[in-house]
């Protein structure tokens, strides 16, 4: 199961984070053991993702139509 959240601040990340867009939130129990988010960014080279403050971003639930589309556009 995906988890999608969406960016309600891109405080010191302008450039990797755009707030208001949803994100794929990666499984990650010690980096969020820590109050951090495990996020495939705006750098989508990345596929392991990039750790962020969890306070960064609030979770959502997506249809599953909507989850696929943006899993799509990471690759």
């Amino acid at each position: 199961m995906n988890d999608f959240v969406i960016c309600i601040s891109n405080e010191s990340n302008p450039a990797s984070l755009i707030v208001g867009k949803a994100y794929r939130k990666l499984p990650d129990a010690d980096a969020e053991s820590k109050g951090l988010s495990r996020i495939v960014d705006e750098d989508i080279s990345e596929l392991d993702g990039y750790l962020y403050p969890s306070s960064l971003f609030v979770p959502i639930n997506l249809p599953e139509v909507a989850a696929k589309a943006l899993m799509a556009s990471e690759g």
